[in-house]
């Protein structure tokens, strides 16, 4: 006979069987790995769409960049502007999804910002004209960045079909035309894979004289 605390345990152990996952890949038309690029699921039955808790995130600034590079949010998200250098930053965003200035700072004394329309934030710095970086604000809450061997996977999909597509800083063509349709099965790992164009995506290195490097 099984214990009243068991319950508890086979009802996340039913509720993960039913979950799915879709692993992704992103390449180059020269067939190399993408880093930074945004996947994104959003699900074609809109009850599977669920609820995601919102948590606090931040985007630190380090050796004068932003850190991380790309940072992938749910819409609604509170973000904050951490500086971890020995100097002042002035934050600020001229993007249709977000527009806004944070006065210079040093530490953690900026206020934080709500991310409250879908969509491509770039960021830079009023002091350092070098530096850029990226908030993709998601309009699902199913999304993950991919990593240096251009992979990404997004768990605990509920079943059913997805409409997949992906963003990255270099994209050449419209974030749309990278729609794909993926089925996701109960327990099970779909998997999708990606062949983009890019445009080089030039960082300024962080230390003086080096080689500006290209992205990807």
């Amino acid at each position: 006979m099984l214990k009243l605390a068991t319950y508890p345990l086979l009802i996340l152990l039913c509720l993960s069987a039913r979950a799915g996952e879709l692993e992704a890949v992103v390449k180059d038309r020269k067939g190399r790995p993408v880093a930074d690029a945004v996947v994104l699921a959003v699900p074609m039955d809109p009850k599977n769409l669920g609820r995601a808790k919102l948590l606090p995130d931040a985007m630190d600034q380090v050796d004068k960049q932003f850190v991380p590079f790309v940072k992938p949010v749910l819409i609604g998200s509170t973000v904050r502007f951490p500086n971890s250098d020995n100097i002042r930053h002035q934050v600020y965003s001229f993007s249709a999804a977000k527009k806004f200035e944070l006065p210079l700072y040093a530490g953690t004394e900026a206020a934080a910002v709500v991310f409250d329309r879908a969509g491509v934030v770039v960021l830079g710095c009023n002091i350092h004209d070098w530096m850029i970086g990226y908030i993709y604000v998601s309009d699902t809450p199913y999304f993950a960045k991919t990593d240096s061997g251009g992979r990404a996977l997004i768990a605990d999909l509920p079943a059913g079909d997805y409409t997949v597509r992906v963003w990255h800083p270099g994209l050449e063509v419209s974030e749309e035309s990278t729609k794909r349709v993926a089925k996701v099965a109960a327990g099970l790992a779909a998997s999708v894979e990606y062949q983009l164009s890019l445009r080089p995506v030039i960082r300024v290195p962080r230390v003086s004289g080096a080689a500006a490097p290209v992205y990807p």
